[in-house]
């Protein structure tokens, strides 16, 4: 595959579009070792994440139900994290023959961040779409929709220019970036003090 940022928001916008067919995770449709399938994947996450971020908004949803959903958003936001890190992996291993150009600048976001953002960003167009669509509300909000929809779609552009431009800098040496995990510690048994003092 050769990446670029049309590529990457062709797979999003598919992504979003199959998994609200069924409101049920998609069989992924790309080779499991490849970028493709990782990007599928991740929007896949992210679009189950937006809808659980829907209910967990409701004001009669019951107390249980809340820590369920505050339980499987932590797990899904984990989950995405660590695919972005993957994405990162894969994405550092095609340009880690490239000379360094000794003027070269580093870049303080990577590509798969820059990734990750597009493909929430593909979410907020689908869900602003179906906003502008609707024939229950009065024409005001479907303008002020509109409007909002106009900006998202302005935002697609400016970011994939940006892939774009950070790929080609990658790729002749003129940028780097430097990988840094996550470490996120809310999950991890020895390092939040709320899990690891309970078991202690």
């Amino acid at each position: 595959m050769k990446l670029e940022s049309a590529k990457v928001v062709e797979i999003f916008k598919n992504s979003v579009t199959d998994w609200h067919k069924e409101e049920v995770l998609s069989p992924n449709p790309f080779p499991q070792s490849s970028l493709e399938f990782l990007f599928y994947q991740k929007n896949q996450i992210d679009t189950i994440q937006w809808h659980v971020e829907d209910e967990i908004r409701r004001p009669d949803l019951p107390d249980k139900d809340l820590v369920q959903f505050k339980r499987k958003i932590d797990a899904l936001n984990q989950e995405r994290t660590d695919l972005v890190e993957q994405i990162d992996d894969q994405i550092s291993a095609m340009y880690k023959s490239v000379e360094r150009k000794p003027n070269a600048r580093m870049n303080s976001e990577t590509p798969a961040w820059l990734i990750d953002r597009m493909s929430i960003l593909e979410l907020k167009i689908y869900h602003m779409k179906e906003q502008t669509e609707r024939k229950d509300v009065s024409p005001d909000h479907i303008i002020t929709c509109q409007n909002k929809l106009n900006v998202l779609l302005e935002q697609r552009t400016d970011l994939s220019k940006c892939l774009d431009e950070l790929l080609d800098d990658l790729s002749k040496g003129d940028k780097f970036y430097k990988v840094y995990r996550q470490m996120k510690m809310y999950n991890d048994k020895n390092l939040n003090p709320s899990l690891y003092t309970k078991q202690a």
